[in-house]
């Protein structure tokens, strides 16, 4: 049995979108360009012509994803032609081709859709996810069948991930020089189809306001969502952090320079950083470990084992609600962390201070070098730097949203809002020992006569 259905119409834009044979192809700019409708349909249609094919369509929450997918998908898809499960959130066409609808929870998701295979991959308002999942997605792009594995994109400027999305498809800065060939990007593979409001003609006709409240809005939105201006929404909250100033490739820390520990805990992840001190007070975080999951117990003995015993420990920071009672137990957390050998510190919990005490570190010293410098091998944390942005409501703090960035942030801000001490320097070796400031060396005869009624 024959089945068909009207899919709509596309607008010249959409259809380059819709004919794009790339591994990478990323479709809008500003707002109003159809870029939902053409997830859909390139969806919908692609399923419909091509037996078997595996497809994923991911959305930054469910809300967002029931909304403006799931809901006008299965409306629209016959019976006949397809059957949705809800439970599975998955659409089954009668060809065998499958549509799963999914909402990404950050590590959740990673665990969630580790070892999965899709022949094309729907990434729906792409700047809304960090470059880790875009690179974790990446990853599913796999199988052996006989499609073209792709990934859809559709994005405007601004959000988390608006500095790797324009480096990749505005500016098609690309990753060249690796001596691993898979690890460079080839520029032959990104695709990007520009669209903005006065594409959409149906929009127009439907809502003829619409160019009027995106004309309206603040300068920089103005600019980014009536225009698709890249360069009008600044990308991480902390613009100072440049690699070229803040990174360092590793080397032997020196064995004097005094060592601290800041972590944040919670049991969706666990992240820890090592942060030396030298003797100009500069801080060089030169280890990490996050892991998502871990009770009290394991997130200790995990730290254990991540430092070496020669590593003396001057204090490790922690958030002060690991010293709130449980309900159940009435312990606290930091209780059990110094039961399994991890003493904490309290540090202070004020985000928009540690914040700017993190901003005021990154600055320039009289040297012309940075008060904080960061490993190479501390990916997580540089990534989450570069990925977090300001609060909307409240612009000099960083957001909370999405979680999943804030971890490793968070445990950089306990460590610069407390108290450290620099290193001292080693004393040179000296065939006579050093007079004691204090005392003055060996003792005199008028010293041990003074007062004239002793004699020793």
């Amino acid at each position: 049995m024959e089945v068909s259905w009207d899919l709509g119409q596309a607008n010249e834009k959409q259809l380059m979108f819709f004919r794009a044979r790339t591994a990478f192809i990323a479709y809008g700019g500003a707002k109003g360009g159809g870029k939902t409708w053409a997830v859909r349909t390139k969806a919908v249609g692609g399923a419909a012509v091509n037996p078997g094919i595996r497809i994923l369509i991911m959305r930054r929450t469910y809300p967002e994803l029931e909304e403006n997918h799931i809901g006008p998908i299965v409306r629209s898809v016959p019976k006949e032609a397809a059957v949705y499960n809800a439970t599975s959130r998955r659409m089954t066409f009668v060809n065998g081709s499958t549509i799963r609808f999914g909402h990404w929870q950050g590590e959740l998701s990673e665990l969630e859709y580790q070892g999965q295979e899709f022949d094309w991959i729907f990434i729906d308002e792409a700047t809304q996810f960090t470059e880790r999942a875009f690179n974790f997605l990446k990853g599913c792009l796999r199988g052996v069948s006989p499609y073209d594995k792709r990934m859809y994109l559709t994005c405007n400027p601004g959000g988390v991930g608006h500095t790797w999305v324009k480096r990749l498809f505005i500016d098609r800065d690309y990753r060249t020089g690796s001596r691993d060939a898979e690890e460079n990007e080839d520029p032959a593979d990104y695709t990007f189809i520009p669209a903005t409001v006065e594409d959409n003609r149906y929009l127009l006709e439907a809502s003829p306001m619409y160019m009027r409240m995106l004309s309206q809005m603040p300068e920089d939105l103005r600019r980014a969502m009536r225009y698709g201006d890249w360069d009008a929404l600044a990308g991480s909250y902390f613009s100072e952090l440049r690699a070229e100033k803040h990174r360092f490739e590793p080397f032997a820390l020196p064995a004097h320079w005094r060592r601290y520990r800041a972590l944040d805990y919670g049991l969706d992840m666990l992240a820890v950083l090592w942060i030396a001190v030298d003797e100009e007070g500069r801080s060089w975080v030169y280890r990490e470990w996050t892991k998502p999951g871990l009770i009290v117990r394991e997130a200790a003995e995990g730290i254990l084992r991540r430092t070496p015993p020669g590593e003396d420990i001057q204090a490790t920071f922690a958030p002060p609600d690991l010293w709130s009672r449980q309900k159940d137990s009435g312990r606290t957390m930091e209780e059990i962390f110094r039961e399994q050998g991890v003493v904490l510190t309290r540090a202070d919990n004020d985000r928009l201070q540690g914040h700017m005490m993190v901003k005021d570190m990154l600055s320039l010293r009289p040297d012309g070098r940075p008060g904080l410098l960061i490993s190479s091998e501390c990916k997580r944390l540089l990534s989450d730097m570069a990925a977090i942005q300001a609060d909307r409501d409240d612009p000099g703090d960083a957001a909370r949203e999405p979680h999943e960035v804030t971890h490793t942030v968070d445990a950089l801000r306990y460590f610069c809002v407390s108290r450290t001490l620099t290193a001292e320097r080693p004393r040179a070796a000296r065939e006579e020992p050093e007079e004691d400031p204090i005392f003055g060396g060996e003792p005199t005869e008028d010293y041990l006569n003074y007062g004239g009624d002793y004699v020793i």
